[in-house]
């Protein structure tokens, strides 16, 4: 039996709450996800999708419900656990890779554990293999800008997996790249399920890859409408 890596309870957020413009983006969600599983959100904007993510992220507070990540609910943490929580359990990728330009790629996936304390040439060496993993390994002292939108946004993944998290949150991963790039991001994620176990949380607004999923949670108006397994 697979361990519940994410457990949602009734989870809602709302925005600009008592105004005429009151917007529900999250409406009593509920959702378990568990280890090793792939899933992807999928629906049009403003259904919630990237909401629900940066709740699990621990970047975004919600109104009401319960948020579990392995038993633990985050919504009773303070600001400094929660950067703890992302820091050792999350890994992010951004649609707009969120690299640092003046740093070298190196240096950027290095980050992370820059935070956690660890010591200088542990880190630049695990940085590194992770960049020859995706095939940047020559292109480690590069700029970001120096490097396509595909390059950038593998350097985005190994930032995302240098820390070993639990899980990994991919906010429209592909939404910045020309076709080629987008397949081999997503042939990357694809393989980091198969092989690392991890479980993968990834918000998609296009069809061509729901097909990788080991389920799809089709989202609207703040609601999950219907899920759909392989």
């Amino acid at each position: 039996m697979k361990t519940t890596v994410i457990e949602i309870q009734k989870l809602t957020q709302v925005y600009e709450k008592g105004k005429p413009n009151e917007f529900k983006a999250l409406d009593g969600v509920d959702l378990k996800i568990h280890s090793g599983e792939l899933v992807i959100l999928y629906g049009p904007s403003g259904c919630g999708k990237s909401t629900l993510l940066n709740a699990i992220a621990g970047l975004e507070e919600f109104d009401s419900g319960k948020l579990l990540i392995r038993g633990e609910d985050i919504s009773k943490k303070k600001e400094d656990e929660l950067a703890d929580h992302r820091r050792q359990k999350i890994g992010m990728v951004f649609q707009s890779f969120n690299l640092i330009k003046g740093m070298s790629i190196l240096d950027n996936v290095a980050i992370p554990e820059l935070f956690g304390g660890v010591g200088y040439q542990t880190r630049k060496n695990r940085a590194q293999t992770l960049l020859s993993k995706f095939g940047l390994g020559k292109l480690a002292y590069r700029k970001p800008a120096e490097l396509s939108g595909g390059q950038q946004q593998k350097v985005a993944l190994a930032r995302a997996l240098v820390n070993n998290p639990w899980i990994i949150l991919a906010d429209e991963p592909t939404g910045n790249l020309d076709s080629k790039s987008s397949i081999e991001v997503i042939a990357i994620i694809k393989e980091l399920s198969k092989k690392s176990k991890r479980t993968i949380l990834m918000v998609t607004h296009n069809p061509d890859h729901l097909k990788i999923a080991d389920r799809v949670i089709y989202m609207k108006d703040g609601k999950i409408e219907k899920e759909n397994k392989k």
